[in-house]
């Protein structure tokens, strides 16, 4: 049950609402245009504060949508009301929508802080609203603020009318569907279904009215669930029950899969159901009435919510990998940039001391795994020359950072490898995908490893699952069978078959880098090293890389030094690049890349590979080859400048332990921009390809 509290005083007012205004040539002029609008109206403390947090919402996905129409929104504690201010532009503005259009009626809501997912609910409506053509006519004809007024609240709060419609809209038309959970208005063919999009917006609500009105078109009941990022509104059970056939518009995972099990189902992208819902009710009409049609499949005890037999074995793959990459986010957040902080707390040399100073003992360093028995930090046995003021306190702190950061990457792998099973299996796939990416970490498989391991424990779980299991042992299955069958059969195969050819690459790229150490080519060297750091990104033969230069630090030489240093400016272009290019280009990338990109830029200045994993495991072919040019040109700009890094770790915040600073700062730069081009040049021409195929198969249904 939702807890936000519909509001009681009007969201849209006159004073809100400017018609024919010459607001900007951009989306930005035009935000600042609506969000003054908003102060003016007293519903603001500032308009420059909700005019940042209105852009930073903007910056994370665009919020145009076809037919000129624009919604940019956000939550702010400069927001005093929720409000919803509105512009109709003199000259369409480009807001990204997917049709290319420029936006000339742009709508802007303005939620408080804590309004929860209220304006998520009013987007709801709004997009449901922007779906019918009388609605976005009547907004386009208005004569005056009272007339847009009128009409708007109609659409979003029609109880606060006097009459309850507006514009001779009924008011329960205007509320987008506030009966869709409730039983059909009328005999005849009943159908239900999914709409879900990766933001959980606009497109969400916007298939779901385009399909309703595609029923009602056809003298059908059609009712569809928006699985949005507020609350979603689940259709009535007995709804579900009646019904004769399931459409499934989304991109995302169906929740609670299972209540449709055996029903006739239409599934495609939500695109489809915005541009063409009548073909899509008309196929659902359709196989109904054929035997052979596809059927939503039972989930495994009612807990397998991402089991889709009939979806296309890639697009379940797609989504089975972005499901993992998701879930392993935090990890790599969360470990990174603790790692970082314990050598900025700690000093460079705190990767070799923590275990020490943590948990250590008095002749070794501090006596102590917890601030109640610390020792006397002012003796000088202490001394911690390399931390922050050279305070022992401060290497303890760093240390503690560091142990932790350390705990939290170890479950990057399995993170990655439990969800992408999940994914593909739903919750009886987590635990033999994580086995698998704790088999993974031990073989030194690294991502890799985890993303094969995690697929095959999917496979193999979702297999077990669609078995027709016999009634008594159905309850066993998801909890005790599939788990245990799963981790048996594909962590043998792991063990047996993947630990010799792993154990041989190792040993081959160890006994290769040991014997280029002693040739004096070292700025083929650093190719080499550069490639290598950015083969895999963390996995073996990164690794194999980065232990070769720590372990080399111990001779303490100018080439030792100058290896180091080339690792670690080659491993932070990687990250670093793809933070670039998401700036640069975001139109390239998903929502989650481009949320991504902006951790990116703090985890590789951090000499965090791994923050460039989840670009690299939704699109290897476009991500890795350019990363490794990259590198390998600031491996080599490294070695030739002689920078010298005595530091293992740290990236930016060890550069009081690297030596030619400006060297180590000109070579990142250099292989950052030859990364991000060449990402930046694939990604284009993919698009470009997917066009002209989207154009010819137009071209060829027509």
């Amino acid at each position: 049950m939702s807890q936000t509290t519909p509001p009681t005083t009007p969201l849209i007012v006159p004073e809100l609402v400017r018609l024919d205004a010459a607001a900007g040539s951009d989306k930005q002029a035009v935000i600042n245009y609506l969000a003054d609008v908003v102060a003016a109206a007293g519903r603001a403390d500032t308009t420059e504060g909700l005019a940042a947090d209105a852009l930073a919402r903007e910056a994370t996905a665009p919020t145009g949508i076809p037919g000129g129409i624009a919604i940019p929104h956000c939550r702010s504690p400069h927001v005093l009301a929720p409000s919803l201010g509105f512009a109709r532009l003199t000259e369409p503005v480009d807001f990204g929508a997917a049709d290319g259009q420029g936006a000339d009626l742009v709508f802007m809501i303005a939620a408080p802080a804590g309004a929860d997912d209220f304006h998520l609910q009013l987007l709801a409506k709004l997009a449901r609203g922007l779906m019918k053509s009388e609605f976005t006519d009547a907004l386009r004809a208005a004569a005056t603020p009272e007339d847009v007024a009128r009409l708007v609240t109609a659409q979003v709060q029609p109880e606060l009318l006097d009459d309850g419609a507006g514009a001779g809209e009924p008011a329960a038309a205007a509320e987008g569907g506030a009966a869709d959970s409730g039983a059909p208005a009328g005999p005849g063919r009943v159908i239900v279904g999914v709409s879900s999009c990766p933001t959980g917006i606009a497109h969400t609500f916007m298939a779901a009215e385009a399909l309703e009105q595609a029923g009602k078109e056809r003298g059908v009941t059609v009712r569809i669930e928006g699985q949005g990022s507020g609350k979603i509104d689940w259709l009535d059970a007995d709804l579900i029950q009646s019904a004769d056939a399931v459409i499934f518009a989304h991109d995302l995972p169906v929740k609670g899969l299972e209540r449709f099990a055996g029903k006739p189902v239409i599934d495609v992208g939500v695109k489809a159901a915005v541009n063409d819902a009548g073909s899509l009710v008309d196929q659902a009409l359709a196989a109904i009435d054929d035997p052979g049609a596809k059927r939503v499949a039972a989930a495994a005890g009612g807990e397998a919510e991402g089991e889709e037999e009939h979806v296309h074995w890639a697009r379940r793959l797609q989504r089975s990998v972005m499901t993992g990459v998701s879930y392993m986010i935090p990890f790599v957040a969360a470990g990174g940039l603790l790692t970082a902080l314990g050598f900025l707390f700690g000093g460079y040399d705190i990767g070799a001391t923590a275990q020490t100073i943590v948990i250590g003992n008095a002749d070794e360093g501090l006596a102590a795994s917890s601030l109640w028995n610390l020792p006397d930090l002012s003796n000088p046995a202490y001394a911690a020359p390399h931390a922050l003021g050279g305070s022992p306190l401060m290497a303890y702190i760093g240390a503690v950072f560091a142990l932790l950061g350390t705990a939290a990457m170890n479950f990057l792998v399995p993170a990655l490898a439990g969800y992408t099973a999940f994914g593909l299996a739903g919750r009886p796939g987590i635990a033999p995908g994580f086995a698998m990416g704790a088999l993974s970490v031990t073989m030194g498989a690294g991502f890799i490893g985890g993303l094969i391991g995690g697929l095959l424990a999917g496979y193999m779980a979702a297999w077990l699952a669609g078995l027709n299991a016999p009634r008594w042992l159905r309850s066993l299955m998801p909890v005790v069978i599939i788990p245990l069958s799963t981790t048996l059969v594909v962590g043998s195969l792991m063990y047996m078959v993947l630990g010799d050819p792993l154990a041989s690459l190792m040993t081959w790229l160890s006994d290769s880098l040991t014997s280029m150490a002693g040739s004096g080519s070292a700025v083929f060297l650093g190719v080499i090293l550069g490639l290598m750091m950015c083969f895999d990104l963390g996995g073996p033969v990164n690794k194999a890389a980065y232990l070769f230069a720590s372990a080399g630090l111990s001779a303490a030489t100018a080439a030792s030094y100058e290896i180091m240093a080339a690792v670690m400016a080659a491993g932070m272009v990687p990250p670093l690049a793809l933070a670039l290019a998401t700036t640069v280009r975001p139109g390239l990338f998903t929502d989650v890349e481009r949320d991504n990109g902006r951790a990116a830029w703090l985890l590789g200045a951090s000499f965090i590979s791994e923050g460039a994993i989840p670009f690299a495991a939704a699109d290897p072919l476009r991500i890795i080859p350019p990363s490794m040019v990259g590198g390998a040109v600031t491996g080599a700009l490294s070695m030739a400048l002689h920078v010298g890094s005595r530091a293992p770790h740290g990236g930016i915040f060890v550069f009081f332990a690297i030596d030619n600073l400006l060297g180590f700062f000109i070579s990142i730069i250099a292989g950052m921009l030859v990364t991000a081009a060449g990402v930046l040049i694939l990604k284009q021409a993919r698009a470009r390809k997917l066009v002209a195929e989207a154009a010819a198969e137009a071209a060829a249904a027509a």
